[in-house]
């Protein structure tokens, strides 16, 4: 195993242990004096030491600096022979920033910090005799006048919400996945099946002594990562972990963007878990949040007292579908912060992805707005431009520092080109969800099976734009939400007939082009919707049903891992091909995929009716014997049993425009993937 030391500066040498944090956060700082008559002789003045070099400042100004955490934040170093931390903080509205903590009583007048002469707004000092572990904020007048108290927007940790101070910390760590990232890029590629299991920390799995309580990072490691090994998925996608103030936000209105929640632990705790997932050789993608963030009062909201990270025009910098506001893409400096934050996840965590959200709603400047609420481009459009461009520079700086990653765009929209190339005309990004597939396919499903045949093309359509861009299929936690029902729940029929509706839901899934995400409790066929404040239902899986639906996910990771036209032509005309469409009276659709090896070419039948057919001919491209190498009836699955034990040869019959066709058994609700020997 090789070693990887990360810090938080060349100076940051205070050993990774967990201090006990004071459970009191802000004394009284209304009560502190303004006026330091004795102010600490040993505080340094800022002007002797400095992270920042005159090129560093150039880049910020510009919106190119893309490792400011390098820089802000709180840094413990030594200076002058006296150890201590550094402070730096952009308040260019300010004409007045201190910093106020537990070492000094929350005094907004004993630790100021003084501005740089080169008008870029940031503030600086260092401080003697406090290092990790001290509870901190910046205290702010504005130059109108007006007092805050901020935490720092660069900390690396935070107090345990709802207490809401900064805590001078680091991301030192003695990494040892070192197997893993020099190996990861097979694992990360286009042309490698990329089969995702989306996690909400908090609510996965919960003390089962005590169900208020979540897990800490460490103990979700121990649980975790042996299921989704188990289970077969390649990347777990960890719903935002980045420090939230509110819960019921499920981790979508950040506060604190370059500190995993200190919910579950330190910095170090949750780059353990990702250790651990990497050394099972299961990568980790990061949910990704630069669309907006919250109007909490120690937030990044009128920081300084003016607009700062936001942008001041509300038909710009308000969302009014959550609430939030809105980053100003326009401004250099905040260009810079959001870069350097992508890239602050893939380097500090060695995070493998980012899936980005909400990136429709920055696309586009009229998103959630009605006529008169917005304003047009430039060029009297409704594109971003700002937001664009910023989409292309991130993606540019991921790709050149981290070619072994991945970004994944959560776009709505037909915005051209989300997932092609920066150079030429593309928004960089390394693939994009298919909503549309989701939604036509979730919609078919919901049908009683005996109108399916009205609305096949609901199933087939996706294949119209299937290669139009790198697509994911997506059955994410926004679809188990809100009255949306779980997925089970989506399905008709009995009982039996939802579970195998959702089999073969499933297997449509894995066997369509594509990579593919399904959200945590979905595997096992969760009943109830899902509840960011508890745990998933797990006693479920001591019922048939339920065992026989992660058998049947476990099964199709495996047939998604094995065999390679299943991915190596994902996103790819040619490796994808409608063998029938037509037979709707029946519900029954075949296909097959393709790999780079014509020997690999499996056949997929879907039966959409809870009609078993028996003897169903199709046409197949090549004389043979054809095996089955998975069914979703199973009754491993819960299934009634209904299968191909036999080879099947094929005849001398034409049929589906094809001179060869064979007879099989095709279960009710059922999938069945053949493969010729």
């Amino acid at each position: 195993m090789t070693k990887r030391k990360t810090t938080t500066g060349p100076a940051d040498t205070n050993p990774p242990g967990t201090p006990t944090l004071s459970q009191e956060s802000n004394g009284d700082p209304n009560a502190a004096d303004l006026s330091p008559a004795q102010p600490d002789q040993s505080f340094a003045d800022p002007a002797i030491y400095s992270r920042f070099t005159d090129f560093d400042i150039y880049l910020f100004r510009s919106g190119r600096h893309q490792k400011l955490y390098e820089k802000f934040g709180s840094h413990v170093v030594e200076h002058q022979g006296t150890t201590g931390t550094y402070f730096a903080v952009w308040a260019p509205s300010a004409r007045y920033v201190s910093v106020i903590g537990n070492f000094n009583g929350w005094n907004r007048g004993s630790h100021p910090l003084n501005v740089r002469w080169d008008s870029s707004g940031i503030w600086e000092g260092f401080i003697p005799h406090i290092g990790r572990g001290e509870q901190y904020k910046y205290f702010i007048v504005h130059e109108g006048g007006r007092e805050l108290e901020k935490g720092d927007p660069y900390a690396h940790w935070w107090e345990v919400p709802p207490l809401t101070a900064s805590v001078v910390w680091d991301t030192y760590y003695e990494w040892q996945d070192g197997d893993w990232m020099a190996n990861r890029k097979a694992k990360n590629a286009l042309n490698a099946p990329i089969s995702v299991y989306e996690v909400h920390l908090s609510s996965w799995r919960r003390d089962p002594g005590n169900p208020e309580r979540e897990l800490s990072y460490g103990e979700i490691a121990d649980a975790l990562v042996p299921y989704v090994q188990d289970m077969g998925f390649t990347h777990v996608e960890f719903m935002p972990v980045m420090q939230y103030p509110y819960a019921p936000s499920w981790g979508y209105q950040i506060t604190g963007y370059y500190a995993p929640s200190s919910r579950f632990g330190t910095p170090q705790d949750f780059m353990h878990l990702v250790e651990k997932l990497h050394q099972a050789g299961i990568g980790v993608i990061l949910d990704w949040v630069p669309s907006h963030f919250p109007g909490d009062a120690h937030g990044l909201y009128e920081f300084d007292g003016s607009h700062l990270y936001e942008h001041a025009d509300p038909r710009k910098g308000y969302h009014p579908d959550w609430k939030s506001y809105i980053f100003n893409y326009s401004r250099p400096e905040v260009r810079s912060f959001l870069i350097s934050n992508a890239l602050f996840w893939l380097d500090r965590c060695h995070a493998d992805g980012l899936r980005v959200d909400a990136v429709a709603s920055m696309l586009y400047l009229d998103y959630s707005r009605n006529a008169g609420e917005w304003e047009p481009n430039m060029f009297g459009g409704r594109e971003n431009l700002d937001a664009i461009s910023l989409f292309k520079e991130i993606n540019e700086a991921i790709y050149r520092e981290f070619p072994d990653t991945q970004t994944i765009a959560e776009e709505s929209t037909a915005f051209p080109g989300v997932s092609r190339p920066v150079y030429t005309g593309g928004l960089g990004f390394g693939m994009k969800w298919m909503m549309g597939w989701m939604n036509d396919t979730l919609r078919y499903f919901e049908r009683d099976p005996a109108f399916r045949k009205f609305h096949q093309d609901e199933l087939t359509f996706s294949t119209i734009y299937a290669f139009t861009e790198n697509f994911m299929l997506p059955l994410s936690h926004d679809e188990v939400v809100y009255g949306k029902h779980a997925l089970v729940g989506k399905m008709p029929g009995d009982e039996w007939q939802r579970f195998a509706n959702l089999r073969l839901l499933f297997s449509y899934m894995f066997t369509h082009s594509g990579t593919k995400l399904l959200f945590m409790g979905g595997e096992f066929g969760q009943t109830s919707e899902w509840k960011f404040d508890a745990s998933l239902d797990w006693h479920l899986l001591e019922f048939a049903p339920h065992k026989g639906m992660a058998a049947c996910v476990k099964a199709l990771n495996q047939l998604y891992k094995t065999e390679p036209a299943l991915y190596e032509r994902n996103f790819t005309a040619d490796g994808f091909e409608w063998i029938d469409t037509t037979d709707r009276e029946n519900s029954i659709v075949t296909y097959s995929r393709k790999g780079n090896n014509p020997a690999d070419t499996l056949l997929i039948v879907l039966n959409m009716t809870p009609v078993p057919r028996s003897g169903y001919r199709i046409g197949v491209p090549l004389a043979g014997t054809y095996r089955e190498v998975f069914n979703s009836d199973s009754a491993e699955f819960h299934g009634s049993g209904i299968s191909n034990t036999s080879p099947i040869n094929s005849e001398e019959e034409k049929w589906h425009g094809r001179s060869q066709s064979i007879r099989l058994n095709v279960p009710p609700l059922g999938a069945v993937v053949l493969k010729k020997n």
